[in-house]
């Protein structure tokens, strides 16, 4: 047996468009990070969770399903109106009076305000959606950065929220997260980035929908003089690791290195 590191990141959830209104953003997908679990010689099912359209949850992702898994949850989706924002690995923002969803694996959803028609920021893994304050789109939460494939790279941020269709829809998340939109017809929500798990941006009423979630991803790093692997969709290497990324579901086989055996001849 040995150990590897594991990063596993949830889809995204859609951001809402508000009947009458602004939406509120998707929240990210959930993170989990293990830098010490114990692999063997053996094929490993891997999941990769879709992102959610709009108005809708994202997909969990799954590293060992079927297995002892690592399950980072989709993101929450956005609401609008008295509709709370959905729940999911990061929550999901909403407008009016609401509340943010809540986030099991990383921030919750913004709050509305019954106050301002904007909708709120979703949860990212590494912060709540902003809630709404003003007749502007409220900002996502931040994600989280890793450097399992030896490059800084940034997961899980959550999208931003729609705005009043005057002032600028919010900011998504460091992490993918897509921008909310307004009702200007040049500023509409944008998705989350593919294999970030982002959240979609919330949109306003205008025909447009909010932006769906960005897919999630998985990450498998191991000593490379332990094992070789067959699976994924790219590969690398960080010193004495060889890391494997699945942006789509397949299986990760690990093998043993053979380590050959020397004969040696004793004469008399």
């Amino acid at each position: 047996m040995a150990t590897a590191k594991v990063l596993v990141i949830g889809g995204g959830g859609g951001g809402d468009n508000a009947a009458g209104g602004a939406g509120g953003a998707g929240g990210a997908g959930g993170y989990q990070y293990d830098a010490t679990r114990t692999v063997t010689a053996q094929a490993y099912t891997i999941t990769v969770g879709a992102g959610g359209a709009a108005e809708t949850a994202g997909s969990n992702s799954v590293f060992d399903a079927g297995g002892t898994p690592i399950t980072a949850n989709g993101g929450g989706r956005g609401n609008n109106a008295t509709v709370a924002g959905g729940n999911g690995g990061c929550g999901g923002g909403t407008s009016d009076a609401a509340s943010g969803g809540t986030g099991s694996q990383g921030g919750d959803g913004g709050d509305g305000n019954a106050s301002f028609n904007a909708g709120s920021g979703g949860g990212g893994a590494n912060a709540a959606g902003s809630n709404v304050t003003s007749s502007a789109g409220a900002n996502g939460g931040a994600g989280i950065a890793n450097t399992i494939t030896g490059s800084s790279v940034t997961y899980a941020g959550g999208g931003g929220g729609g705005s009043n269709g005057v002032e600028a829809g919010g900011t998504g998340g460091a992490g993918g997260g897509g921008n909310g939109g307004t009702s200007s017809g040049t500023g509409h929500a944008t998705a989350g980035t593919a294999n970030t798990g982002g959240g979609g941006g919330g949109d306003y009423s205008t025909g447009a929908a909010g932006g769906a979630g960005g897919s999630g991803v998985v990450i498998v790093a191991y000593t490379t003089t332990e094992f070789d692997h067959t699976g994924g969709d790219s590969t690398g290497t960080d010193g004495s690791l060889t890391w494997v990324q699945f942006n789509s579901s397949g299986t990760l086989t690990l093998s043993e290195v053979a380590t050959g055996n020397s004969n040696f001849l004793m004469f008399m």
